[in-house]
Parts: C-alpha cells; structure tokens; sequence
C-alpha cells in the first residue's frame, strides 16, 4: 500500500501543471480549473487498479480531465436553467416574498418535469436535481450508460422548450402550457 502511495504521489507530481493547464485552458477559470484539477486526481486515485497499459498513464489522465471538464460544464448549464434556492442550504432568512416566489417556481418545475416522459423525468431527477453519476443512473435505470447519457440530453432540450430563462428570474413558456 505504501509503494501505491508513493506512486499516486509521483503521478500528481508528474501531471499536476499538465492538468491544470488543460482545465484552465477548457474553462477559463481558475477556481473551475482547481475543481476539475481535484476531482481528476481523486478518480485517479481510486481508479488506478483499472489502468491496463501503464505506457498509456498520460493519455488516460488526460482522458480522464477531458471527462471531468465536460461533466462539470454540463452540470453547469444543466444548474443555470433551474431556480437558484433548489441548491441553497435552507436559511432562516426566508421572507414570505420569497417563499412565495419558491413556490411559484417549484410548481412550475414540477409542471415541466410532468410533461416529460416519465423515462426522461426519471433521468433529470436522478442526474440533475439528485446529482448521481451516469454509472449509478444507468443501474437504477437498468439501462446503458449511454443511453443515460443521450436521454439525459434530449431530456434537457425538451425541458428548455418548457421552461424560459431570463434574468430576473425563469418560467414557463406560455406555448407549453
């Protein structure tokens, strides 16, 4: 166990700068890059057994950030189309305006999420509002990962015809009622 430790270190090392740079150069923010640059090592780490061919040890790091840069950009436009307090800890702060405005704006989540195929509701819950990953998606789902991952896709376009962003805030499309 110590000489695995020993190499995870040689590897972080070897390919922090690397990694980084790819992250910063993908997203053009440098708390993002740290992000991407974190989670990339910790799968590293716990998927290292899994390397088959250690002369591809780079390619597969890169691989691996590539994957990560793309989950987070996707959670990102995934979050930016829903209401900001569905990812805010509860405060005690909660004015009756705003209640009410959580409401509204839950009830009309709700209402788009209904008029999805129940297929595809079940995918934005599980992967969007409950953050699992395709892996685990596919197996509560009993399906492939891809089908995951291009379900979950045609879900979110079918959700952005129902629900308009703006910025003071999102709703329902009128024509989708």
């Amino acid at each position: 166990m110590e000489n695995l430790s020993f190499d995870i270190e040689t590897i972080y090392d070897t390919y922090y700068r690397d990694v980084y740079h790819f992250a910063l150069f993908y997203t053009n923010n440098r708390q993002e890059a740290e992000d991407i640059t974190q989670e990339t090592f910790i799968k590293i780490m716990k998927n290292i057994g899994s390397l088959q061919n250690p002369e591809r040890l780079k390619t597969w790091i890169f691989s691996i950030a590539k994957h990560t840069a793309i989950d987070l950009k996707r959670k990102q436009k995934f979050i930016q189309f829903l209401p900001d307090w569905i990812y805010e800890k509860e405060s005690e702060e909660a004015t009756p305006e705003k209640m009410a405005i959580q409401k509204k704006e839950w009830e009309e989540l709700q209402e788009a999420l209904i008029k999805l195929k129940p297929n595809f509701r079940s995918i934005i819950i599980l992967r969007g509002l409950k953050e699992l990953s395709v892996k685990e998606t596919a197996e509560i789902m009993g399906c492939s990962e891809r089908k995951v991952r291009v379900d979950y896709h045609r879900a979110i376009q079918q959700m952005k015809k129902h629900i308009r962003v703006h910025e003071e805030g999102w709703g329902l499309n009128e024509q989708s009622k």
